[in-house]
This record gives C-alpha cells, structure tokens and sequence, in this order.
C-alpha cells in the first residue's frame, strides 16, 4: 500500500481549517466573473504565483482580498462543498471548520448569508459522503474586542452548527486577554473555545489563551516547547494542540520541513494532531500535510495512526461518535496489516 493509500485510508478528523483559506484560485476567478468583480490578477497561474508569503501579515493581505469575491449565499455554499468533498477524499470523517465573519459583516454581508450557504453545503456533503461538520466562529485579534462581542452580538440568531468560537488573524501584538469578555459571552451562551496561540506569538499567549479565554483547544501551539513548565501542563491536562506543518513552513514558522518540531512535540506527549490550516495558499490539503510529514519528519505508519487518534480524540464529538471512529481506525490499522 502506498503512502498517499494508508493516508486516505485512515478516518481522521480535521480541527484546524480555515474556510476562507480553501478558495482555491480556479474558483476565485469564477467566483470573480459570476459577481462582476474584477481581481488585481489577469489569470489563474498569475493569482497561484502571488501565493507567495513572507510572514502571516503577507499572508493575510491576500487572503482578504481573496475573500472579497464571496458575495451570495450560493458563493458560500460552493466554498464549502468543494472544501468538503476534498476532505472526505483524503479520509476526513469530521470537520471542525473555523470562518471569519467579520470578514463578511465588515463588507456589508450578513449572517444569515454565510450561515445558510455553510450548513447547506454541510447537509448535503453528509448525505453524499458521510462526511460530518461544525463551525468554529473567530474573532479577528486584529480588531477590537469591543468588535468581537458586537459581533458575537450579531451571530446570536445564527449559532446553529456553530460549536465553538475561536481567534485568529495577527497574533503579534494582539494577546488574548483583549478578548476575554467576548470569551465570557460566548461561554454563556453554550459555546466552547478554541484559540491561535503561539505561532507567531509566544509561550505566554498560550498560557493566556489557556488561563484568561479558557481555550479547551490551542490551535498551532508550536511555540510552547519554548516553556518547560507550559510544556509539563499541556501534558498533564492533555490540551489538544491543531499543528499545520506546511502552513508552518509557507510563514517561515520554520525554515525547512524537517526543522519543524512535530516529532518533539510527538515524543513529549502533547496531544498534537495534523491539519491544513489555509491549504488552498499553503500548498497542501490534510493528506498532503500526512504525506510531507511522512517524507520529511521520518512519521512513520504507527506515528500516522497516533496523529488520526489523536485528532479524534481532539474534537468536540460527542463521546459515542468518538468510540466509533477509533473503532474505524482500529479496523483499518488491522486491515492494513493484513494487507503488508
């Protein structure tokens, strides 16, 4: 069995992906001449080629820019398909999807647009693959949090699909205690937290993401072996840590693959799973993050079976749904067994 093979084969959940970090150049420009929009590129490969980051804030430029194209509700219902239908390709039984509405609300979009384009789409992906979703709200770190709870505001109507919320965008600068009484808020009304630390940032932001925002999931958390005594905690609590490598490597996290710390982050113990993050502009889906990690890191196939429990294991599922998905994997260990 081939690599690309035991990948696709062993059910995983994604945890860390960004929805607007799915739109993939062919459909921008669809996208683009379906609304009457026009794009500061004259082609495909010429949007492919700007793909091209020096650090998160490059990035973000153009992930803005790039959201700007969606404008209906069948827009956003295409988005979500086409990123659906290549998750349950590579083997993903369950999302975790975040989005940013404030990315939508600031252009003049609702919520009951988006909303209704998103868990559209995730109906029908269920019925056509089996696949599973829900939504992970954010919060922009680079806007207020006076603008986090307004918006929090604003979604109360629309929180059906929604599990959590989340924080992403710049984290330099914008540590999360400024976002501690939306957290509050979302707590109140039933939501749990995830959030973006130590990426960019440093150990401390994830303690404050841990301590202030009360975050039951780190999302990229690679900076934390910076800090012996965070590393200890996140251990002993088993804190799931969402780890894109080649999201990683396309922001210079790491200079090269084979410098990023997954398999120390492995060998400590950390709950680590794999995901894509943004993979339309980072050059890879969740398979290919397996796969490239497999090639460069030296993951072996037991290490590959780790990083899907563990991404299991890190979900908001319930506890039944969870047995069975470790089961599917259990089942497909032995038949891959079977099979060498």
């Amino acid at each position: 069995m081939s690599i690309g093979d035991l990948v696709r084969a062993l059910p995983k959940c994604e945890l860390h992906v960004h929805i607007e970090g799915t739109l993939e150049p062919d459909l921008m420009f669809s996208l683009a001449e379906r609304n009457g929009m026009s794009l500061p590129f004259q082609t495909v490969d010429e949007a492919r080629a700007a793909y091209r980051f020096t650090d998160l804030q490059s990035f973000l430029d153009i992930y803005y820019r790039g959201a700007s194209v969606l404008q209906t509700a069948e827009d956003f219902y295409e988005l979500m398909t086409a990123y659906l239908d290549r998750a349950a390709a590579d083997g993903v039984r369950h999302a975790e999807i975040f989005f940013d509405p404030q990315t939508h609300t600031g252009r003049g979009i609702g919520f009951k647009l988006f909303m209704d384009g998103f868990r559209d789409a995730i109906a029908d992906a269920g019925r056509r693959t089996g696949i599973s979703a829900d939504l992970i709200m954010c919060f922009l770190r680079h806007l207020s949090g006076e603008e986090a709870l307004a918006t929090l505001a604003d979604a109360e109507a629309h929180l059906e699909g929604v599990v959590a919320v989340g924080l992403d965008s710049s984290e330099t600068g914008n540590p999360p205690e400024l976002f501690e009484e939306a957290y509050a808020r979302a707590r109140s009304l039933g939501l749990r937290a995830v959030a973006h630390a130590g990426e960019e940032g440093p150990p401390g932001y994830v303690w404050s993401a841990l301590e202030v925002l009360g975050a039951e999931r780190i999302d990229h958390g690679v900076r934390s072996l910076e800090d012996e005594v965070l590393v200890s905690r996140l251990v002993e609590e088993r804190v799931p840590l969402t780890v894109c490598p080649l999201s990683n490597l396309a922001l210079r996290v790491v200079d090269t693959l084979e410098d990023h710390p997954l398999p120390t982050m492995m060998e400590r113990g950390l709950l680590v799973s794999v995901n894509s993050d943004d993979p339309a502009y980072f050059g890879g889906y969740v398979g290919d993050n397996y796969r490239r990690i497999h090639e460069s890191l030296g993951v072996d196939e037991a290490g590959l079976v780790a990083l899907a429990r563990n991404s299991i294991l890190s979900s908001f599922l319930a506890e039944s749904r969870k047995n069975d998905l470790i089961d599917e994997l259990a089942r497909s260990e032995r038949d891959q067994g079977e099979l060498a």
